[in-house]
């Protein structure tokens, strides 16, 4: 008993961090160093208390924060008429690339609807035009699933290639050739690099980022545009 006793002494402290630091990241974009700098400078606890308690949390920081730079505020979120309005691009590295457009279709590809990889694109996931679209680039300079924000064009993730993408050229798939040439055509744009890819994307991997509930309020705005 004096054993359990001990152990339900030393838990609950640690569970107070974990859902504070928890709480602090999602709500205030408070990484772990961050975090931590906090809570010594509101003495609630030792510096050495801390590195025992939470050790796994500094482990775990690179996926929480890489998350928070796509925070939405709920007031932001209620006055944003468009993603510009809600989200603070300018906080991502920045790129000047030529952006032409393409579709699945024979002009595009040389595919025709009946070809087995028709709207197949080189990382295996469907063409896609939605809140988080497909797009074709050099992956030696966006490795696939770097997800870049292209200005009048939206979210665009990076799944395909194309023989005449080399260099700072990116491709963005559209539904028809005539959104391609209305909407769109050439142009030189500085993209927004959101989060660089790991090399790997998957329908899977797509299907979470288009069902993103602070996303869907925007998503109006994508088909309107297209």
């Amino acid at each position: 008993m004096l054993i359990k006793h001990v152990m339900y002494k030393a838990i609950i402290p640690i569970l107070f961090i974990v859902a504070l630091y928890v709480t602090a990241s999602a709500v205030m974009n408070m990484n772990f160093m961050q975090f931590k700098n906090y809570l010594l400078s509101t003495s609630t606890i030792h510096a050495a208390e801390l590195e025992l308690r939470v050790p796994q949390l500094y482990e775990k920081e690179l996926s929480i924060t890489s998350e928070d730079k796509t925070y939405i505020s709920s007031e932001k979120l209620n006055e944003a008429r468009t993603l510009e309005d809600a989200i603070d691009f300018t906080q991502y590295e920045k790129k000047q690339v030529t952006a032409t457009g393409y579709t699945a279709g024979i002009e595009s590809t040389g595919k025709t609807a009946d070809h087995p990889a028709y709207g197949i694109t080189y990382s295996g996931v469907k063409v896609k035009r939605d809140l988080y679209s497909t797009i074709a680039a050099d992956l030696d300079v966006f490795p696939l699933g770097t997800i870049l924000y292209i200005p009048d064009y939206g979210y665009g993730v990076v799944a395909d290639i194309g023989g005449a993408i080399t260099g700072n050229k990116i491709d963005l798939y559209f539904d028809t050739l005539e959104e391609v040439y209305g909407e769109w055509g050439k142009k030189d744009v500085d993209v927004y690099v959101v989060e660089e890819g790991s090399g790997e994307f998957s329908e899977e991997t797509l299907q979470t980022l288009n069902e993103d509930e602070t996303m869907q309020v925007f998503r109006k705005q994508i088909h309107e545009e297209s």
